[in-house]
């Protein structure tokens, strides 16, 4: 029967860790030379928020601030630098980026930590595929840092610098688990849940009665699509049902679905881009839908941030993306846990 693990500050396990945090150091700046070579401006935006996002399966961790009057109000660690990076696009700022600290609650694991590190970037007026080929450079770019040929993780590789395979979440649906997606999708972007999941039981995946559209999607996507996906070569999938982008804008092609992607390497999610949506309207309706759906699954809600609608209508067009940085150095160092390539890991 073995013991409890020593802490990470135990001088042994440092010194089994320390080659990844090395590795790390060195990936970190790399990364800031790409963003400095193109004449991005790094930014540090607060982790103390109005709201911390709200979508519906992002959990937040509440933070109360106490004033001098001894009086305290609400607010939230944030969940990623999203609102606030967004709000600086509206003052006037075109190419931004963050190196982030994030805080999300009922994530822990291997590839997940309640405490992470965030790349966020925005390139405002330009189009929604120079931010995917930022994020493909940045493989290659951590891979050199580290002076690897191949990203891996758990017997799983993805050569780095060759070129991506690129697929919509549809075709991914249809070569991995033998659906039609977008027939249970109607014109204005609303699931056909029964559809879906009589679909999904077809395709060997389990749904139970309460089951939204959404939850069978993530089922379908989790158990037959991703273990599929960044082999040999990272995979971009785009084209996300609308349901699935909730800060997206339409495609122009498609109503049914949006401007999403998410790359992969080695079976794993790294980044998660959008073009964005800028319609405050509309992203006031999406932002309630996903509360709604929040608060009949797991009973509470999230305040909308009024600032960030009122500076979305002031906002220029723009795509951004949203790195995990930890899973980035997992992937280029062949660490097995992401508390290896972290100095101080979470309690």
């Amino acid at each position: 029967m073995t013991g409890a693990p020593s802490p990470w500050w135990d001088k042994e396990r440092h010194k089994d860790r320390r080659p990844y945090l090395v590795a790390r150091g060195r990936i970190v700046s790399a990364v800031r030379r790409y963003f400095h070579d193109r004449d991005f401006i790094e930014v540090e935006c607060g982790a103390l928020q109005v709201s911390p996002g709200n979508e519906a399966h992002l959990h937040a961790m509440r933070a109360d601030v106490t004033g001098p009057d001894g009086t305290s109000a609400p607010f939230f660690l944030h969940t990623s630098p999203e609102f606030a990076c967004k709000k600086l696009l509206a003052a006037g700022e075109t190419r931004i980026f963050d190196l982030a600290r994030v805080f999300r609650n009922r994530e822990r694991g291997p590839l997940h930590a309640s405490e992470f590190t965030m790349l966020e970037w925005y390139r405002a007026h330009e189009p929604y595929g120079q931010v995917m080929a930022d994020a493909v450079a940045l493989l290659s770019i951590a891979a050199q840092a580290e002076g690897c040929e191949w990203l891996a993780f758990e017997g799983r590789t993805c050569d780095p610098n060759r070129a991506p395979e690129r697929l919509t979440v549809a075709e991914a649906f249809a070569r991995h688990a033998g659906m039609d997606l977008l027939s249970t999708i109607d014109p204005a972007g609303a699931g056909n849940r029964d559809a879906l999941a009589g679909l999904a039981v077809s395709a060997g995946v389990r749904v139970t009665d309460d089951d939204s559209w959404s939850d069978v999607f993530s089922r379908v996507l989790s158990a037959k699509v991703e273990p599929h996906l960044g082999l040999e070569r990272a995979t971009l999938l785009d084209e996300y049902p609308r349901a699935e982008a909730a800060l997206a804008r339409p495609c122009p092609h498609d109503p049914r679905v949006a401007e999403r992607f998410e790359l992969y390497a080695c079976g794993v999610e790294l980044a998660n881009g959008f073009g964005e949506l800028t319609d405050a309207g509309e992203q006031r309706r999406r932002f309630a839908s996903e509360m709604t759906e929040k608060e009949r699954v797991y009973g509470e809600r999230y305040p909308i941030d009024e600032d960030f609608l009122a500076a979305l209508d002031q906002m220029p067009p723009a795509s951004g993306v949203a790195l995990g940085l930890d899973r980035l150095v997992m992937l280029a160092t062949n660490a097995r846990r992401i508390d290896d390539v972290t100095w101080t890991p979470a309690p």
